[in-house]
Order: structure tokens, then C-alpha cells, then sequence
């Protein structure tokens, strides 16, 4: 599979002069970066850590003046000083799906722990590895993907190329269908401390993967201990000419953590990518999926699921960049909001005028379960083709008085009857999750819920 490059429409992926600015223009952020500077060392890695690094020093943290990160106020995350910790695996919690028991990967805080992995009895065709696990000809395939990704330059996608010590990688050979998934487990949650997770993926033409992304804290997500942490963890996809990947990812840090992902996908010629995005955790959480078309007829299915309360914060900015004909993609985004929690959701679909013949269709859909609660949402279709077939949509609800009456009248009492509402409306994107094990936690965590408040 080649890298193709065009001009970015990605948000904050922009080329800026490096000679225009002066170094350290962000103190905290500069702090942040020594934290997470690895050991010099020699050869490419050591030369990608240092141009993402360069980076960085010329960057600031966005801010809510920032059209971007507007409704996002980072504020509270600089108050933290952060710290990285080495490996502990202690006390740790996580749930082992039996369909992956034997293609697992697990990294603590961001270190890679063996004794906590399997991989094994895997077919011929597929490495499953931490990157320093990989041979010396392995690694040089990577090199040519590795932090290749169009919005590279986005500064917390930067400051995790700048720190990269490791990484979870999952390569594909060209026609091979793997069937088991494959379970990438990422669990931080020391008190102030900073782990940068990276993943590779890299589905060469012909093939077919499945893949679960999880970030976890160490003690479980009903941990009284939650403490505060910021997890900055980025994920590379490229999908090869009529390949084929399933992709699921599980945020559920603890109470009081700090979460910012990137997902990059590149989509070749007549590719299948499909991502659902469950955001259940974190004090702030801020996902950014960003898809690029590198060639025809590829298919796209995005579908999104976050729910939250307290005071918990959750952004979702999603961009789908089609720049070929007869491509499809689908998008449904669904929100549910208790207490005083906050969640935003900005979706864009950009279809310049070559992509004629594009089928794009994007949905929000939010649930309130408070009088408190808060939603901004912002679905975007920039278009310029003219032979195209594209929507867009946004719906905020509250939970239906006739609805809870009737569930009533048939001897439900108005508590059950609410929480049957509020995982019907989540179902609709868990079902869809292509791992039965994976669908019954989740489904189990939604019920088992206690945190979201049910204003009458």
C-alpha cells in the first residue's frame, strides 16, 4: 500500500514556519514535553521524535478562542503538573474477551507489559507486536507509516511522536483474513502522571481485521481511587486497496482523569473502514477521528456512543475528507447527557469537486437526562462537487413522558421504565459491535449505570 499526501482539510494540520516563531512559546506545554522526552538514541525513530519535538516547542495548547476547542476549555488540565511513571501492574483490572484471549496486547502507562499479553496460534500473515518486539526488517516497514498520517503537526498528536518510546502495532499481509480480533489494552491511572499510547495499523491490500481499542484505568471504573491523569494516546490506520477494517474503541478512564485521543485513518481505493467510538469515562475527554480518502469507491461507517454525567466533559470532532467519486459514508453520533454533564460533537464531511458521486449521510442524536445537562453540536457538510447525494442532521430530545406512561401502564415502575428508554437508545450502537463478549459489557455497563441523574 502507498502513502498518498494531499493538503490537509483536517483541522489544526496546517504547515506554519518554523522560523517565524520563537521557541518555548508555551511554558506548560514545554514542561510537558521534557516530561515525556525519551533517551536520545540513533536512527529514524530518534529523528521523528526530534522533528515532532521541534514541533511542539513552536506550538500552544488550544484554547477556548480557538474555533476548534471553543466549547473545550483546557484550563483545568494546566493546573497539573504531570510526571511520567514506569511500569506497575499492580492491582490491575481489566475485562479478557474470550474471542481474544490469545491476540491480546496490554501497555501500562504507555509501557508495554508481557506478562499481561497473549499473542499467540495467530495465522500466518498477520504481526501482532510492540514495536521494539519487531524485527529489524518489520521495523523498517513501519518507518514508512509510522507518524505519516495527515494533522501529524496537531500539537497533542505532536507532543505523543515527540515521546514515543513504543508502540502497539498490528500488520496485516496482503489477502489475509484474520477472524479473531485483536485486543489492544491501554491502562493508566497513577496520580499525576502522563502515558502517551500509539497504535499502528496496517491493513495491506486484500486483507481483513478486527480490532478493539481500549483505554482503562488501573483500578476499575467503579474505583473509589481515581486519581488525575492525562492520557494523550494516538491511533494510525491504513487501510490497503480493498481492505477491510473493523475498529472498536472503548474509552472509560477513571473519574478524575484527562483524556485526548487521535484516530487517523487513510482509506485506499474500494477500502471498508468502520469505527464505533464508545465514550463512557474521563473528567475531560476529547476524541478527534479523522478520516482521509486516498482513492475511489471506499465505504466509511461511523458510529459513536457517549455517555456521561457528573461533571464530566466529552468532545467529539470527527472530519471525513472525501476527495474521490463514489465513495459512501455514514455517520451516527448519539449523546447521553445527566447531571451537569457537558458533551460536544462537531462533524464535518468535506466533499471538494472531484469527489462527484458521493453518498454522505451524518446524524447527532442527543438524549438529556437533566434540566442541567448541555450539548453543542455542530454537524458540517462543506460541499463543492454538484452530482453528489449528501445530508446532515442534529436532534436534542428529553426522555418522552407518553413513552414512560406506557411503560408504566404495563407495570413497570417510572425508574425501570427510564432506564429501559436510556439503553434502548444506546443499543441501537453497541448491537453493532462485532464482538459478543465486547457487546455484553458493554451492554452490562449501561445498565449497571448509577451516576446519571433522572430529573422527573
Amino acid at each position: 500500500m502507498s502513502i498518498q499526501v494531499s493538503p490537509s482539510p483536517i483541522p489544526n494540520s496546517n504547515l506554519v514556519s518554523l522560523t517565524s516563531t520563537l521557541l518555548d512559546k508555551d511554558t506548560y506545554l514545554t514542561e510537558l514535553l521534557n516530561q515525556v522526552t525519551a533517551p536520545k538514541t540513533e536512527g529514524w525513530l530518534q529523528e521523528l521524535r526530534e522533528g515532532a519535538a521541534s514541533w511542539v516547542r513552536h506550538s500552544t495548547i488550544p484554547s477556548t478562542r480557538e474555533e476548534e476547542w471553543r466549547f473545550t476549555d483546557l484550563s483545568s488540565l494546566r493546573k497539573v503538573q504531570f510526571n511520567v511513571e514506569t511500569l506497575h501492574t499492580t492491582s490491575l483490572q481489566f475485562d479478557i474477551l474470550p474471542e481474544a484471549a490469545n491476540s491480546r496486547l496490554v501497555f501500562v502507562n504507555g509501557v508495554f507489559a508481557p506478562e499481561l499479553s497473549a499473542v499467540k496460534d495467530l495465522p500466518s500473515g498477520i504481526v501482532v507486536s510492540n514495536l521494539a518486539g519487531l524485527s529489524a526488517v518489520e521495523q523498517e516497514g513501519v518507518r514508512q507509516y509510522l507518524a505519516q498520517a495527515e494533522g501529524a503537526q496537531e500539537v497533542f498528536t505532536a507532543l505523543n511522536t515527540a515521546g514515543i518510546i513504543d508502540a502497539a502495532v498490528v500488520w496485516v499481509k496482503k489477502n489475509v483474513v484474520v477472524e479473531t480480533p485483536i485486543h489492544l489494552v491501554f491502562i493508566s491511572g497513577e496520580t499525576l502522571t502522563i502515558s502517551q499510547p500509539r497504535c499502528l495499523v496496517v491493513a495491506e491490500a486484500g486483507s481483513q481485521v478486527t480490532l478493539v481499542e481500549e483505554y482503562t484505568n488501573r483500578r476499575g471504573a467503579e474505583s473509589a481511587e481515581d486519581g488525575v491523569y492525562l492520557t494523550n494516546a494516538v491511533t494510525e490506520v491504513w487501510v490497503g486497496d480493498n481492505a477491510q477494517v473493523s475498529h472498536t474503541r472503548v474509552e472509560q478512564e477513571g473519574a478524575e482523569a484527562f483524556h485526548i485521543g487521535k484516530t487517523a485513518i487513510a482509506q485506499s481505493r474500494d477500502s471498508r473502514y468502520t469505527c464505533h467510538a464508545i465514550t463512557l469515562g474521563a473528567k475531560l475527554s476529547r476524541h478527534n477521528l479523522e478520516i482521509l480518502q486516498t482513492g475511489e469507491q471506499t465505504e466509511t461507517t461511523l458510529n459513536g456512543l457517549t455517555i456521561i454525567s457528573g461533571k464530566q466533559l466529552a468532545d467529539t470532532h470527527s472530519a471525513i475528507a472525501l476527495n474521490y467519486p463514489h465513495s459512501t459514508s455514514k455517520q451516527l453520533h448519539k449523546c447521553i447527557v445527566g447531571d451537569r454533564a457537558h458533551a460536544v460533537f462537531n462533524g464535518k464531511v468535506l466533499v471538494p469537486k472531484r469527489a462527484q458521486l458521493t453518498d454522505a449521510a451524518q446524524l447527532n442524536r442527543n438524549l438529556l437526562l437533566s434540566s442541567k445537562a448541555r450539548v453543542d453540536t455542530k454537524p458540517q457538510l462543506e460541499i463543492t462537487a454538484d452530482n453528489v447525494k449528501c445530508a446532515h442532521g442534529a436532534t436534542v430530545s428529553q426522555l418522552e413522558d407518553d413513552e414512560i406512561f406506557y411503560l408504566q401502564s404495563r407495570g413497570i415502575d417510572e425508574n425501570d421504565a427510564r432506564k429501559l428508554l436510556i439503553n434502548a437508545f444506546a443499543a441501537e450502537i453497541i448491537n453493532q459491535v462485532p464482538v459478543p463478549s465486547l457487546r455484553e459489557i458493554l451492554l452490562n455497563t449501561v445498565n449497571n449505570l448509577k451516576s446519571i441523574s433522572l430529573d422527573s
